[in-house]
């Protein structure tokens, strides 16, 4: 079982409430949480992409640090854990990244993966003239394993020569190549991103609550079987710990009391327009009356789980054994205190951890 980190690297992290910090995304900060996160010994953390946020009272995620640059400079900073930056598709060539992964690789010495991000934001990109219309919210798929067949043919041979329905490529160089594995994160929910992980992944995160995650693990398996790969599933969480689980509680009951609708309404607007069924845009749209474990939308739509360190080992190994997923990917309302207490109360009495 693995544990990472899912740093908050646009503003105010994963959480749309006045009831948790608000702050800007700042190096110092993003490095403070990565080098707590390998000295407690937890094995990767992943920075998201956004380059639009939400506005509302919070102004949640209308900052946000670029992803490969940050993970740069982080792979610079740290030995040991694992740096996966993430690319939306749509914003960058695969050369381009080819290349920035190739480099980050080179900086870590193999502690690099990549986050495929298809993207399902339509303002994020139509701000930008990149927006290629609204059929992409049902081809996303097709867009994204073209993008990862050449990402994989330049890693390999540092050359390729493609003709697809969305690129071109002719005889394109990367040099140097990477000489590790890349391995691929996504967060394929949807049928249809299911089988793309399935298909080309490595590992799929995922947001349901844990009722929910033990389906999902098992259609990930069956599908990435019939290719004869196995691909693991991570579950995404908040976490809160506090010295007693009504401390927890009572922090919790006040992000949700704190929500920021404004936020939360142009989450919505947003995710309403995605027409691929079941995908994550469908899961925050049914957020906003779901208690803490099942995800409330005042927690991003994130189930979190919250209580003393006892209560926290128990319930993460109930959830992984009842799930059978690979790991956690976590964040918190205050990352470093947050980091420190998991890592020195809570992960010392976690059984599936050893």
């Amino acid at each position: 079982m693995k544990f990472g980190v899912f740093l908050p690297n646009g503003s105010n992290g994963y959480i749309p409430s006045k009831g948790s910090p608000i702050y800007l995304p700042t190096y110092a900060h993003n490095k403070a949480i990565t080098l707590e996160a390998e000295r407690v010994g937890l094995d990767f953390v992943l920075s998201m992409m956004k380059f639009r946020g939400f506005g509302g009272e919070t102004g949640y995620w209308d900052a946000c640090l670029e992803s490969f640059t940050l993970m740069s400079a982080l792979a610079a900073e740290t030995n040991r854990i694992g740096l996966f930056p993430s690319v939306t598709l749509l914003s960058a060539h695969p050369p381009v990244v080819a290349r920035m992964i190739a480099t980050i690789d080179d900086i870590s010495e193999g502690r690099c993966g990549l986050n495929i991000v298809t993207g399902w934001n339509k303002p994020e990109y139509t701000q930008m003239g990149l927006w290629p219309g609204d059929d992409y919210y049902d081809r996303r798929y097709d867009y994204a394993r073209e993008y990862l067949t050449i990402l994989q043919a330049l890693w390999k041979d540092g050359q390729a020569s493609f003709k697809g329905e969305f690129f071109q490529l002719d005889q394109c160089s990367v040099q140097p190549r990477p000489e590790h594995h890349i391995p691929i994160v996504c967060a394929g929910q949807s049928p249809k991103g299911i089988a793309f992980t399935a298909e080309m992944g490595d590992q799929n995160f995922v947001i349901a609550h844990p009722e929910a995650l033990k389906s999902i693990v098992e259609n990930v398996r069956v599908a990435a079987a019939a290719s004869s790969r196995r691909v693991g599933t991570y579950a995404l969480l908040h976490m809160i710990v506090a010295r007693t689980d009504a401390e927890a509680k009572r922090q919790a009951d006040a992000i949700v009391a704190g929500a920021d609708h404004g936020a939360i309404a142009n989450i919505m607007a947003s995710a309403a327009m995605d027409t691929n069924a079941g995908g994550i845009a469908e899961r925050l749209k049914s957020g906003l009356s779901l208690g803490l474990e099942e995800g409330n939308m005042a927690f991003m739509g994130i189930p979190a789980i919250c209580g003393s360190p006892e209560t926290l080992a128990i319930r993460i190994d109930e959830i992984a054994a009842e799930t059978g997923i690979d790991g956690m990917l976590f964040s918190w309302p205050d990352f470093e205190s947050g980091i420190s207490d998991f890592g020195e109360h809570v992960m010392p009495l976690i059984r599936c951890r050893s």
